[in-house]
């Protein structure tokens, strides 16, 4: 079928217009740009420039600056003049959200300007109304009204603007008719499109941000084939808005972001941190550069050919899967693997040259010597891939063990223990476990006539491992064949790698993360030898959580400050961290004012929002539940509205 990409097992970068951004040049024809936005306050000009300054050391191509009012967007203009004074020249943008007046100051000021749909000709108040046609039509008129003004700026100046929709700021005429959907982010951003289509101007770049990767890259692929459809061919902003601090942030952003990228989506990027942004830039870098070096439009990357692979399958055939809805795709449930189970975690200790008790520890079990019995934690892996090496000891229960088929023969006891073949030991007077089957191939093995002989295998379960430099495009292919050819066995994905963790991390999120999304995939060992065994598995576990797959701790929706933020944010999240993080499954939702509050947070479970200088106000979902609370017992007044919900449990139990 057709789909939002050219091809959906081979690389290839969506073709988009140029867009000038005073002297950067975005779109296809130009590297990938990497950009960020100040944590200061825009009307403190020293501050912003210093920021500013260390944002472009760090490699930032743009930098956007918030402007809540005229007075803000007027300073811009110092700003700027500063950073001239100081031998710089990047282009700014003006974030507006709620002040037309603003956006137009700013327009005559900036190369930029970026205005939210939801909220830029609306005041949301959460009210479900129903629209006749006509009443909606009318609604269209009125935006029309407030847009063109700024459209018509932007054409006398020469400013580019980006329409940035957010899925927890959608209008209410757009919540009433389409939902909190993908569906409904694109409807927004085409409403302001088509306006400014019909009154000539294509200064224009997209963006369709959420702080669920899920939903964020549903919503950009259902935009593409929306723009399409209408012979619209504009640039993409990528992001993952407030994805929250450390990993688990990084996890999140490379995951949206990574998805989009290896379909060829996305020419400028923003990964959203509760850091100090000069923090943001190596990461976004670091995910751009492998798309990069595969267009050959890099700057410092040489370029890197893929190797010319013929595809297994027809990427315009058609198929069940969906990219604009999750499912998960059709598997056999064997033993506590497969079918409707979430994705099972393999530790591969099978490069170990011994295992003890303790070494356990690193992947979610403790033993307790005292009591003489196993203590697992909410990151404990499914299954332990040993190898050739066997353990002395009795393993945890529920925890399965992986050998060698040869090592696995020889042992005098198989409960629990299940063998794992490679290719060529497949045979008819083989040995096979009545309970599981692992069979380890890489994607160039898998042809037709392996999978029939699958077919004779009891409990066939496949691991298959990429040596693809577009692992993503060659496991989606092979997942997409062997469903074709009717294998319904489960799969686990084993990348193997011999980079840093946080190259690892960046490109498993991508990678196994993206499959997650789409429903592929039964399970992930991921095999990477210079990184200790406990990243490795609270990085496995990491992107099952934001792939909204496996849910095993609890999740943090922080937005990463800017010069409306009301109180520090990074100590405040990790105020809430400490006291909150064994609340498995819960959402909490840490926004540093009103913008990014109730409508930001869209599926958070609870709210902590700046209101003012020194208050918050706390919320249950997206209703208000206490206001103005002083910001010092605003912590422990959120945690008697979780207990109240009956939300709480104790640390420990």
């Amino acid at each position: 079928m057709k789909t939002f990409s050219a091809s959906l097992v081979k690389y290839q970068r969506r073709q988009t217009v140029q867009v000038r951004i005073g002297d950067l040049y975005l779109g296809s024809d130009y590297p990938i740009r990497v950009q960020s936005m100040t944590t200061t306050d825009t009307m403190d000009t020293k501050g912003s420039v210093a920021q500013i300054l260390k944002l472009v050391e760090a490699g930032c191509e743009l930098v956007r600056l918030t402007a809540p009012s005229i007075n803000e967007a007027r300073n811009l203009e110092q700003i700027k003049l500063s950073l001239k004074q100081h031998g710089v020249n990047i282009p700014l943008v003006a974030d507006i959200h709620f002040t037309p007046n603003a956006a137009e100051m700013a327009a005559r000021i900036v190369e930029k300007v970026r205005i939210n749909p939801g909220n830029y000709a609306d005041k949301k108040r959460f009210d479900l109304i129903e629209y006749t046609d006509a009443q909606y039509q009318e609604e269209i008129d009125r935006i029309r009204q407030k847009f063109v003004p700024l459209i018509q700026i932007c054409k006398e100046y020469g400013t580019a603007l980006r329409i940035g929709t957010n899925h927890g700021s959608l209008s209410d005429r757009i919540m009433s008719r389409y939902g909190d959907t993908p569906l409904g982010m694109v409807e927004s951003a085409m409403e302001f499109l088509r306006i400014a289509n019909n009154e000539g101007f294509h200064n224009i770049v997209l963006s369709m941000k959420s702080s669920n990767p899920q939903v964020m890259v549903q919503a950009y692929r259902l935009l593409v084939k929306t723009m399409d459809e209408n012979n619209f061919h504009y640039p993409l902003h990528l992001g993952v808005t407030e994805a929250g601090d450390g990993n688990d942030g990084r996890i999140k952003s490379a995951l949206g972001i990574g998805a989009l990228l290896e379909d060829g989506i996305g020419d400028t990027v923003r990964v959203s941190l509760t850091e100090d942004p000069e923090f943001e830039i190596p990461v976004a870098r670091d995910l751009v550069k492998r798309y990069q070096s595969r267009t050959g439009l890099t700057i410092e990357q040489p370029v890197v050919e893929l190797e010319n692979e013929m595809p297994k399958i027809d990427s315009n055939s058609t198929t069940t899967w969906n990219p604009y809805q999750y499912t998960k795709l059709k598997s056999k449930e064997m033993l506590n693997i497969g079918g409707e189970q979430v994705p099972r975690i393999f530790a591969d200790f099978s490069k170990s040259k011994a295992i003890m008790p303790s070494d356990l520890s690193a992947i979610g079990y403790q033993f307790d010597v005292i009591n003489d019995k196993w203590k697992m934690s909410d990151l404990g892996a499914d299954f332990l891939y040993l190898g050739d090496l066997q353990a002395d000891f009795m393993l945890p229960m529920g925890m399965a063990a992986i050998y060698n088929a040869a090592t696995w023969v020889k042992l005098n006891q198989k409960i629990g223990a299940y063998p794992m073949f490679k290719i060529e030991q497949l045979h008819n007077n083989t040995i096979y476990s009545s309970g599981l089957n692992f069979i380890h191939v890489t994607t160039s093995q898998i042809q037709a006539d392996f999978i029939n002989q699958l077919q004779s295998i009891p409990q066939a379960v496949l691991v298959i491992n990429s040596q693809s430099k577009a692992p993503l495009m060659d496991f989606r292919n092979c997942i997409f064949f062997l469903k074709q050819k009717g294998f319904l066995g489960p799969i686990v994905i084993n990348p193997v790698s011999e980079l840093p963790f946080e190259q690892v991390m960046l490109q498993t999120a991508s990678d196994f993360g993206t499959l997650l999304i789409d429903g592929m995939g039964d399970g992930l060992m991921l095999s990477a030898n210079n990184c200790n065994a406990q990243l490795v598995n609270d990085l496995s576990f990491g992107i099952c959580q934001a792939a909204r797959a496996r849910i095993s701790k609890t999740e943090y929706i922080s937005c990463p400050s800017c010069g409306r933020t009301l109180f520090d944010l990074q100590e405040t999240t990790a105020k809430i961290r400490k006291v909150t993080d064994h609340l498995k499954g819960v959402k909490i939702a840490i926004m540093g004012c009103i913008v990014n509050g109730p409508g930001e947070m869209a599926d958070a479970d609870y709210g902590y929002v700046g209101s003012g200088p020194g208050k918050i106000t706390l919320y249950k979902g997206k209703e208000v539940v206490k206001k103005g609370v002083q910001s010092e017992s605003a912590v422990l007044e959120l945690i008697d509205i979780i207990k109240q919900n009956g939300d709480w449990t104790e640390p420990g139990t």
